[in-house]
Parts: C-alpha cells; sequence; structure tokens
C-alpha cells in the first residue's frame, strides 16, 4: 500500500554544477527528510531546506536524490538501499549537492518509517560531519569512486570489503569509528537521541 498517496511524485530539475566551496552545518542544528519507498520526499525540516537551498514547493515528491553530489559513490547508495530495505538502519558519511551547486557533508542515520508494524518509508537524521573524519572518508571515497569509472560498482565493492576487512570492521562500524574519534564521546552522542545505540 502508499502510504503517502496524496504525495504527487515529480520530476526532480536538472543538478547544478557542482561549485567546489563548502557549507559547514551548525554543531547544533540537525537535518531531518522522510521519503516515500520509492525515495520521493514527503518531508523537510527546516534546516534541510536553508542548507540544501531548495523551498518546499522544490522539495516535496521529488527524488531525495535531487541533493546527491557526483563525488559519492554509488556504492554507498547501494550500501544504503541494500541495508534499508532490509528493514535495517544504517549510517554513512554523505557529501550533498545544494541548489547553488555548493557542497556540505553529514553523517547520516537511515533508518525505515513504519506505521502498524508495516514499513512505510525511510527518515534520515544528519548531523555535521567531524573534520578530522572527512579527510580520510574523503579519500577512501575518491578511491571507490575512481574504481567504479573503470569496473563499475562490483569493482568499488570489491575494493571496499578489503578495506573494511582488513580493519576488520563492517562499514557501519567504520563510520561510528570515524564519527566518535573526531567528536569523542562527550555530550553530543549522548544528546542526539542515542544515535549510535
Amino acid at each position: 500500500m502508499d502510504y503517502y498517496i496524496n504525495i504527487k511524485r515529480r520530476q526532480a530539475p536538472a543538478r547544478p554544477q557542482p561549485v567546489d566551496s563548502e557549507i559547514i552545518l551548525n554543531k547544533k542544528d540537525f537535518i531531518v527528510s522522510r521519503t516515500d519507498l520509492k525515495g520521493y520526499i514527503v518531508y523537510a525540516n527546516d534546516y534541510f531546506m536553508e542548507i540544501c537551498g531548495y523551498s518546499k514547493d522544490e522539495l516535496m515528491g521529488v527524488n531525495h536524490n535531487i541533493i546527491r553530489h557526483p563525488d559519492m559513490p554509488k556504492l554507498i547508495f547501494k550500501v544504503l538501499w541494500d541495508r534499508i530495505k532490509a528493514g535495517e538502519k544504517v549510517f554513512a558519511f554523505v557529501k550533498n549537492l545544494r541548489k547553488d551547486g555548493k557542497f556540505y557533508w553529514v553523517l547520516a542515520e537511515v533508518e525505515p518509517a513504519k506505521k502498524s508494524g508495516e514499513v512505510i518509508g525511510y527518515y534520515s537524521f544528519r548531523v555535521r560531519a567531524p573534520r578530522f573524519a572527512l579527510k580520510e572518508i574523503s579519500q577512501v571515497y575518491k578511491e571507490l569512486l575512481n574504481a567504479e569509472k573503470i569496473g563499475g560498482i562490483k569493482a568499488s565493492e570489491e575494493l571496499l570489503n578489503s578495506f573494511l576487512s582488513k580493519k576488520g570492521l563492517t562499514y557501519d562500524k567504520y563510520v561510528q569509528k570515524l564519527f566518535k574519534r573526531g567528536f569523542g564521546f562527550g555530550g553530543f552522542l549522548r544528546g542526539f537521541g542515542g544515535i549510535f545505540r
């Protein structure tokens, strides 16, 4: 059943040309959005609109990939979709594209939204990614993207699996480790609703 049947799905406008200029999120604010089962936006909080530069009218009913930055490996979105379609929560560092072409980095927590036990869509909560983590994850993503250009998602996945295997970590655990190293174990983690429980 399509729970969001009253939300009209629309074609997103063409993505802007990326600009090498970063917008940094506030430490205490967070982005929230909700999509239907196909990834079309049905809710966006005010901070999401402020950061991405799109209005509510521009976001409602368009696919969430309206903010996908070309520097992001396709594999990371495959990991996200595989996990949430399996009913699991997933964490990821994501570089997003604003309406004006500038970019911003987030740590995203994505999970299924349920009603009466049935998955009706997906929630995404995003916070500012720590600078320390971005130094490492941006290099990892660059290598995955290069692998995709040569051998597609399969090559990228093999590279990521090899990288994580050497560290003895899953992707989630790797992301959590980077986040905690960047922010420490202080009040932020406790204050953000137990993001890593």
